[in-house]
């Protein structure tokens, strides 16, 4: 028979490994971001840029780039000196919050519909959202979403089944094979300059 001393240490020790919010609340809180984003792209008066921004600090706000970074670079990551992670995740999350500013911010009089949110084994949550209107009706979006600091935030996006990380795995994987990890910083910064240039 446990003793109330055992009782109370595993009610302890399951006060500490819970997650902190349920899974429905991953689901309101991604909600937020997402009605965050749509007001921003529709309120009058703001120049493009300036939806852009509004959008990407909404992105800066709900996403996790330093696991996502961890979960990018896998194992080329001890390849990389501390220093250069940290320049990764840098031109990284510039990188995506300018790709999901610039995406988002060709949307019009698109909705976003909010679907289901299933908690995975590892009790991250997965919230499922569905576009309607416009030239992208019916894309699929998945938000993977894991627990931190007493709420949720994006560690991977999924649209129509594709993984942004494992994406972007294979793109780091590749160039790091073929130039080296000290060219990998080099190379998303090129590619972050030309992009911004183009926009």
């Amino acid at each position: 028979m446990m003793s109330k001393l055992a009782r109370l240490s595993a009610f302890v020790a399951l006060l500490v490994w819970a997650p902190p919010v349920a899974a429905e609340d991953a689901r309101t809180v991604m909600k937020q971001s997402i009605d965050q984003v749509l007001a921003a792209l529709r309120e009058p008066g703001l120049s493009h840029e300036e939806r852009l921004r509004r959008v990407e600090k909404v992105a800066e706000a709900r996403f996790d780039f330093k696991r996502m970074s961890k979960l990018v670079l896998a194992r080329n990551r001890k390849k990389l000196s501390a220093e250069q992670q940290d320049e990764f995740l840098v031109e990284f999350q510039k990188h995506l919050t300018m790709t999901y500013g610039r995406r988002l911010g060709e949307f019009s009089n698109e909705t976003i519909e909010m679907g289901d949110a299933r908690t995975e084994s590892n009790g991250d949550v997965t919230v499922k959202t569905i576009v309607r209107g416009g030239a992208a009706d019916g894309v699929l979006i998945d938000y993977r979403m894991r627990a931190r600091d007493d709420s949720w935030y994006v560690i991977d996006v999924i649209i129509e089944g594709i993984s942004l990380i494992s994406n972007f795995r294979s793109q780091v994987q590749e160039i790091v094979s073929t130039k080296g990890a000290d060219q990998l910083i080099d190379v998303l910064r090129e590619k972050n300059e030309k992009e911004a240039q183009e926009s």
